[in-house]
């Protein structure tokens, strides 16, 4: 007989006065982050994060792609090597649902992620973007390989692990039970991130689609986070904390998979212990990323960063980006630093902290040509970016700096 949604009970945890306490401490933390720059300068860690979350994304997934390497194909610079090119592919393919999710809350800022078109849609989104070599799953007990459809909930049932989620007939039935409990609004004070934890573990029990369950899963997340909206979210991310910690969350999700054990666990059909357990590892997770955000964001420390890189540069410690020259000026400190703490400057203006008019030329057309100043038009005010070759060293431990 098909299981019904009571069958995914609890749908909240309940009984634990420290999730609310952890929850309070996100959105107070965050929302600290959110005024600790420019913001200008905020746009570029934004699109540095976004990049640092497909990484860490497809890390989750097995799938090692480096940001030098992601960054190397948001320039259409792919590897020779089929399958690396392909994962380059894939990250772009994130990073573009991630753009396309920002774009329509704009557009519809009451926009609703808990409902199964938005689900739909960003999953399609994902697949309608990857390579034909990774559109295709394996069933793991006969062989058959089959085609992952973009925005197509499974037509057949699965079993992941030990854990069976709903026949596929069903599915339309969790999918009202998971928007009723779930939607945007349907929650009040700090508990809608709770019910965020919650229903990230209840999507992946779900299991919507044939594949790509996690990624719509953690994006899902994101969007929840960015429609409340919690103030700061964007400079961190939740992936970064799940994916240092994978095989702990790994972990949790199964566990929370399993059965109520006992009078004192709950009166759902699944532990509600367990369901505690996850949301407290997930709201961890989430302060552990706002604090190390923090940390990296402290104005001063970032200006002395910035110092110690061009310092750096200039006595060839640190290497160029690759195709530019060794080297640089070290009036490239206080023109940076400039740009940081204003958050957008005219070019003539960069140009005038240099020692003189000329060096500031030189020294402003190197920074542009490295990726280091951008702007939205040849000749407009430039802001701070955050390519690879320069985040690395500003933020510490951010992403691995090893073989690219």
């Amino acid at each position: 007989m098909p299981i019904t949604p009571f069958h995914m009970t609890p749908m909240m945890p309940a009984g634990d006065g420290a999730l609310e306490d952890l929850a309070r401490d996100v959105l107070a933390h965050s929302a600290k982050l959110s005024g600790m720059l420019a913001p200008k300068s905020q746009v570029g860690v934004i699109e540095l994060i976004r990049l640092i979350n497909s990484y860490y994304s497809n890390l989750i997934e097995g799938r090692n792609t480096h940001p030098a390497e992601i960054e190397r194909a948001m320039r259409s610079d792919y590897s020779t090597d089929p399958a690396k090119r392909n994962l380059q592919k894939e990250s772009l393919a994130h990073i573009h649902c991630q753009k396309e999710i920002d774009e329509r809350l704009a557009r519809e800022p009451d926009l609703d992620p808990s409902t199964p078109e938005f689900l739909a849609w960003a999953h399609g989104l994902f697949y309608e973007q990857l390579p034909e070599e990774l559109q295709w799953v394996e069933n793991p007990n006969t062989g058959e390989r089959i085609k992952v459809v973009g925005g197509q909930f499974r037509a057949r049932d699965v079993a992941v692990g030990r854990h069976h989620p709903p026949e596929h007939e069903v599915l339309p039935d969790f999918f009202s039970n998971f928007h009723r409990h779930y939607r945007r609004g349907g929650a009040h004070g700090v508990k809608p991130l709770i019910a965020f934890a919650a229903a990230h573990h209840r999507l992946m029990w779900i299991h919507p689609f044939l594949d790509g369950n996690g990624r719509v899963a953690r994006l899902y997340t994101d969007t929840c986070f960015r429609s409340f909206p919690v103030e700061g979210y964007g400079l961190w991310n939740v992936s970064r904390g799940l994916a240092r910690s994978r095989d702990l969350y790994m972990q949790h999700l199964d566990e929370a998979d399993s059965s109520r054990r006992g009078d004192l666990d709950g009166r759902g059909n699944l532990s509600n212990r367990a369901l505690v357990r996850f949301c407290d590892f997930f709201l961890k997770t989430c302060l552990d990323q706002v604090d190390y955000m923090t940390g990296m964001l402290r104005l001063q420390d970032l200006l002395d960063r910035i110092e110690g890189y061009v310092h750096a540069r200039r006595d060839k410690r640190i290497p160029p980006p690759s195709g530019h020259e060794p080297g640089m000026k070290l009036d490239a400190v206080k023109m940076l630093q400039e740009v940081l703490l204003r958050g957008e400057m005219g070019r003539g203006d960069v140009a005038a902290a240099a020692t003189t008019p000329r060096m500031g030329r030189e020294v402003l057309a190197q920074l542009v040509a490295e990726g280091v100043l951008v702007s939205s038009m040849p000749k407009s005010p430039v802001r701070l970016a955050f390519p690879t070759h320069l985040a690395g060293h500003l933020f510490p431990e951010l992403y691995p700096m090893g073989a690219r």
